[in-house]
């Protein structure tokens, strides 16, 4: 290390060709694939390509490994509405990715310059970059238009021995301790000398500090490298699961309809409720008496609180399993549309709604339509209902069991799964509509978000699709029961209740707050610093 900024370990050419293999190797790490090492070496990769650079030839190698990601990541946007959308968000997010990579080849150009002892080449500027990296996570999962939280890289550990860390941390807090690990491995990777810089006392000249004041530099083996290395994986691999504290349990049956529910499935009115309701009549053959029945979004296309017909079948439905029932369907309130869940009481109709907090922007509803539309405006002309953002609580009290609401979207918003276990929620009902995304990896993807907040929360978990993959899944993230994708089915189980609070529901948000201003301070501190000093020189 020296005063200078340090050299770049790639040529340009040779780093965009390593950023777009990074960002591949990146998704790899997430399902359908699944292999959640690959992040960590994805995130290596992507660092590796940014130190030394200039921040121009930083933006375009962020840029790159970003769109190489997403284009892979979030190529089911493409299934029925075409390249436009896919290229749109991809590119969207790779902006967002492209300026912080800005930020962290300005980390790896002065945090060593004013800190360039040990503690800061292996600890503060490892800080700095992870606390960089999440920053960015933060910002693009809730801006613009209420973000969009999908790739953030703790969402691919579901499987992982490091999933059990969520409940500590939050999902936030997991992406920053991955990416911080990666950070130190990285540097004392590359830095294989012992010698540190230090000012002298006018702070004009770098000069040898320690072991190399001498004359040439100690040489760090390569075994105290390593162990170093394999101490920083232990310590983040070691975290012990969060206690789970079982206070009841509840029987749930979920029903995974298979019905036509998707956008371009050409279903006559009615067919979607046909089909849910046809799965719900075999689970009264088998004589189950759950606690409640859950179906999933969308699962009734007919409005019940209008449509008798669909009142009808509820009512039937529940008297014969005596339970209410947890229905997705679509409402309207004063000219203004909502994707909802109700809990259907046999013979009292309608007891309680939740209304999705966080409907999808350009799926959804179209913010800003105006402003949007001439850009595409047979894209734009497909979305005629505009679903209003709901203002209800999501928790249900469905017979003294209280039941947190989370429908499709809504799995990836932080705050929303915060708000149901603040206002009591037990167990957590995910409904949601895969439909529109075919035999996609986006199917996969939700389920592990899903398996992670049931992590992150302590809680059981139903998830439960139209057309799958439905899954119920306890506290600790393993799977208890499950419905074949594409295949009409229920599922039935006594599922653990948990009221305590873990950690990442009790402080995530300010831990993720903490760690992502954390490392944009760190970073201003260093560049006024080394600004001084050259000043003063």
């Amino acid at each position: 290390m020296n005063s200078r900024s340090p050299r770049p370990i790639l040529p340009l050419w040779a780093a965009l060709i390593v950023a777009a293999g990074a960002g591949i190797v990146l998704d790899g790490g997430f399902p359908d694939l699944g292999i959640w090492p690959l992040t960590f070496v994805g995130i290596a990769l992507i660092l590796v390509t940014l130190i030394g650079r200039r921040l121009g030839s930083a933006f375009l190698v962020g840029f790159v490994a970003s769109l190489a990601f997403y284009l892979v990541h979030v190529s089911w946007t493409a299934l029925y509405l075409g390249p436009v959308p896919w290229v749109a968000l991809s590119t969207l997010e790779s902006l967002f990715f492209a300026a912080g990579a800005m930020l962290l080849t300005l980390a790896y150009r002065w945090v060593p310059r004013v800190w360039p002892h040990r503690l800061g080449r292996y600890l503060l500027l490892p800080l700095v970059v992870a606390g960089l990296w999440t920053l960015r996570e933060e910002i693009v999962s809730t801006w613009p238009y209420g973000g969009f939280a999908w790739g953030r890289v703790a969402l691919s550990q579901s499987e992982s021995p490091l999933a059990g860390v969520v409940a500590w941390t939050g999902v936030s807090g997991l992406s920053f301790l991955m990416v911080l690990l990666v950070a130190v491995i990285v540097e004392i990777v590359r830095t294989p000398r012992e010698n540190t810089i230090g000012w002298d006392a006018r702070g004009r000249r770098p000069a040898f500090t320690g072991s190399a004041a001498a004359g040439a530099p100690a040489r760090v083996g390569y075994l105290p490298r390593i162990t170093a290395a394999v101490a920083a994986i232990t310590v983040l691999f070691a975290i012990p699961l969060w206690p789970v504290a079982q206070t009841g349990t509840t029987t749930i049956a979920a029903v995974q309809g298979n019905g036509k529910a998707g956008y371009f499935d050409g279903a006559a009115p009615g067919d979607v409720l046909a089909a849910q309701a046809s799965a719900t009549l075999a689970l009264i053959d088998k004589n189950v008496q759950p606690d409640m029945v859950v179906w999933p979004e969308n699962g009734s296309d007919l409005n019940p609180l209008e449509n008798k017909q669909a009142a009808d079948v509820l009512d039937y439905l529940g008297n014969a399993l005596q339970a209410p029932l947890v229905v997705g369907t679509i409402t309207e309130n004063e000219g203004k549309y909502y994707n909802s869940s109700l809990l259907w009481e046999p013979g009292y109709g309608s007891t309680d709604q939740y209304d999705k907090k966080h409907p999808v922007p350009f799926g959804e509803y179209v913010p800003d339509r105006a402003f949007w539309e001439p850009f595409a405006p047979d894209l734009i002309g497909l979305i005629q209902r505009e679903y209003t953002p709901g203002t209800r609580d999501n928790v249900f009290d469905i017979g003294g069991v209280m039941a947190g609401l989370s429908i499709c979207f809504d799995i990836a918003d932080d705050a929303l799964t915060r708000d149901a276990v603040r206002d009591g929620a037990e167990v957590i009902l995910a409904q949601t509509n895969n439909a529109d995304f075919g035999r996609t990896d986006e199917n996969q993807q939700q389920l592990a978000i899903a398996r992670l907040r049931s992590i992150e929360t302590a809680r059981s978990l139903v998830n439960i699709s139209t057309v799958g993959t439905s899954q119920m899944i306890g506290p600790r993230g393993e799977t208890l029961s499950e419905i074949p994708a594409y295949e009409p089915g229920s599922m039935v189980a006594t599922l653990p209740l948990v009221s305590t609070i873990t950690p990442a529901m009790a402080f995530g948000a300010q831990l993720a707050w903490f760690v992502s201003l954390g490392g944009l301070l760190g970073l201003i501190v260093a560049g006024i610093s080394q600004r001084e000093r050259r000043r003063r020189g």
